[in-house]
Protein backbone atom coordinates (compact mmCIF):
# COMPACT_ATOMS: atom_id res chain seq x y z
CA UNK A 1 0.00 0.00 0.00
CA UNK A 2 1.10 3.50 -0.90
CA UNK A 3 0.36 6.64 0.23
CA UNK A 4 1.19 9.12 -1.89
CA UNK A 5 2.54 12.51 -1.08
CA UNK A 6 2.70 15.45 -2.90
CA UNK A 7 6.43 17.04 -3.35
CA UNK A 8 6.11 21.01 -1.79
CA UNK A 9 7.83 23.88 -3.30
CA UNK A 10 10.58 24.25 -1.46
CA UNK A 11 9.97 27.74 0.76
CA UNK A 12 11.89 30.69 -0.63
CA UNK A 13 13.92 31.11 2.56
CA UNK A 14 14.69 27.86 2.52
CA UNK A 15 16.09 27.56 -0.48
CA UNK A 16 18.47 31.03 0.30
CA UNK A 17 19.60 29.45 3.81
CA UNK A 18 20.79 26.54 1.78
CA UNK A 19 22.80 28.11 -1.12
CA UNK A 20 24.68 30.19 1.80
CA UNK A 21 25.41 27.39 3.91
CA UNK A 22 26.42 25.88 0.60
CA UNK A 23 28.04 28.43 -1.52
CA UNK A 24 30.02 25.91 -3.67
CA UNK A 25 27.07 24.20 -4.31
CA UNK A 26 26.08 20.22 -3.62
CA UNK A 27 24.53 18.22 -5.57
CA UNK A 28 21.16 17.93 -4.03
CA UNK A 29 20.67 21.47 -4.69
CA UNK A 30 22.21 21.44 -8.15
CA UNK A 31 20.20 18.65 -9.37
CA UNK A 32 17.06 20.14 -8.14
CA UNK A 33 17.59 23.54 -10.19
CA UNK A 34 18.41 22.27 -12.97
CA UNK A 35 15.85 18.96 -13.20
CA UNK A 36 13.56 20.48 -10.72
CA UNK A 37 11.86 17.04 -9.30
CA UNK A 38 12.99 13.52 -10.69
CA UNK A 39 10.34 10.92 -8.82
CA UNK A 40 7.04 11.00 -7.48
CA UNK A 41 4.78 8.68 -6.06
CA UNK A 42 2.55 8.25 -9.13
CA UNK A 43 5.36 7.03 -10.60
CA UNK A 44 5.63 4.04 -8.25
CA UNK A 45 1.86 3.74 -7.89
CA UNK A 46 1.19 0.47 -10.11
CA UNK A 47 4.39 -1.38 -8.04
CA UNK A 48 2.45 -1.34 -4.99
CA UNK A 49 0.22 -3.76 -3.16
CA UNK A 50 -3.14 -1.90 -1.94
CA UNK A 51 -3.10 -4.19 1.43
CA UNK A 52 -0.85 -3.75 3.78
CA UNK A 53 1.31 -1.40 6.05
CA UNK A 54 1.97 1.53 4.20
CA UNK A 55 5.56 1.84 2.34
CA UNK A 56 8.36 4.39 2.49
CA UNK A 57 7.69 6.96 0.25
CA UNK A 58 8.98 6.16 -3.15
CA UNK A 59 10.54 8.83 -4.41
CA UNK A 60 12.54 9.27 -1.76
CA UNK A 61 14.08 6.19 -1.91
CA UNK A 62 14.54 6.91 -5.07
CA UNK A 63 16.16 9.52 -5.29
CA UNK A 64 18.70 7.75 -2.42
CA UNK A 65 19.66 5.73 -4.93
CA UNK A 66 20.25 7.97 -7.61
CA UNK A 67 22.37 10.18 -4.96
CA UNK A 68 24.15 6.45 -3.89
CA UNK A 69 25.24 5.75 -7.68
CA UNK A 70 26.55 9.29 -7.81
CA UNK A 71 28.18 9.84 -4.94
CA UNK A 72 29.85 5.98 -4.76
CA UNK A 73 28.23 5.60 -1.86
CA UNK A 74 27.98 2.08 0.09
CA UNK A 75 24.99 0.49 1.37
CA UNK A 76 25.17 1.72 5.21
CA UNK A 77 26.15 5.36 3.86
CA UNK A 78 22.93 5.33 1.77
CA UNK A 79 21.09 4.33 4.67
CA UNK A 80 22.40 7.32 6.74
CA UNK A 81 21.71 9.42 3.97
CA UNK A 82 18.20 7.72 3.36
CA UNK A 83 17.82 8.75 6.97
CA UNK A 84 19.22 12.23 6.51
CA UNK A 85 16.77 12.75 3.30
CA UNK A 86 13.61 11.81 5.77
CA UNK A 87 14.58 14.49 8.11
CA UNK A 88 15.51 17.00 5.89
CA UNK A 89 12.39 15.98 3.36
CA UNK A 90 10.00 16.86 6.15
CA UNK A 91 11.89 20.49 6.24
CA UNK A 92 11.53 20.69 2.04
CA UNK A 93 15.33 20.74 1.50
CA UNK A 94 14.85 18.26 -1.05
Amino acid sequence: MIQLQEIDPIPEETAHIARLAFAKGNTCIKMRDSIGTIFCDQDFEALFSTRGQPAFSPWRLALVCVLQYINDMTDRQAFQLQCAVELIGSTHFL
